[in-house]
């Protein structure tokens, strides 16, 4: 069986809200956009390329799909452009008519909990989430990550979108944790 791995840049407070710009995601009136960029190191993009290079599909929430697609469709000549672009992607959405915006995405429509379980039986590599915290909170709360990579920023913004919902327990094992000099602190757990 496939594993669901979640990648993310999380605060110490567990946003994960539009960590890179400030117009990136201003649901909410949230005006912190940006976060990461002070705490850029560049293991940061080695640990993503590691993750991503382990998987064969990307699965995202709509709104994450669509900042996404926007920003990489459209570049030429770019290795972590070309890789998005050419990576099986599955969308989330009950709102969107079709998935035609981002080359290689299919339309998940209807019970997001089902599909995942379908896409993780199917063979291949890892699926990887990121971003897309309606998402990943409701396939927290079914139990279908099987592992959490976080990039934990020295940050606290007292509000925004969260990775994980209110209420919610998990037991979780720690496989790695790597300070970078930046003060982040590269961490992966498995459920």
């Amino acid at each position: 069986m496939r594993k669901l791995i979640i990648a993310e840049f999380i605060t110490l407070d567990g946003v994960i809200q539009a960590p890179g710009g400030a117009d990136e995601d201003t649901d909410g009136g949230f005006t912190h956009g940006g976060w990461t960029w002070p705490y850029w190191h560049e293991d940061i993009g080695k640990h993503f390329f590691e993750t991503f290079s382990q998987s064969d599909a990307f699965l995202l929430g709509r709104k994450t799909w669509q900042i996404h697609g926007g920003a990489f469709e459209t570049m030429k000549d770019d290795p972590f452009a070309d890789a998005l672009n050419t990576v099986r992607k599955y969308v989330v959405s009950t709102t969107l008519k079709d998935a035609n915006a981002w080359r290689n995405s299919t339309l998940i429509h209807g019970d997001p909990v089902e599909a995942v379980r379908q896409l993780k039986e199917q063979p291949g590599k890892d699926i990887l989430l990121d971003g897309s915290s309606v998402l990943a909170q409701t396939l927290a709360q079914h139990h279908l990550m099987d592992e959490y990579r976080l990039h934990v920023y020295p940050l606290v913004l007292g509000s925004g979108k969260k990775l994980f919902p209110d209420g919610l327990r998990l037991n979780l094992t720690l496989l790695e944790s790597m300070p970078l000099p930046t003060g982040v602190v590269y961490t992966r757990y498995s459920t």
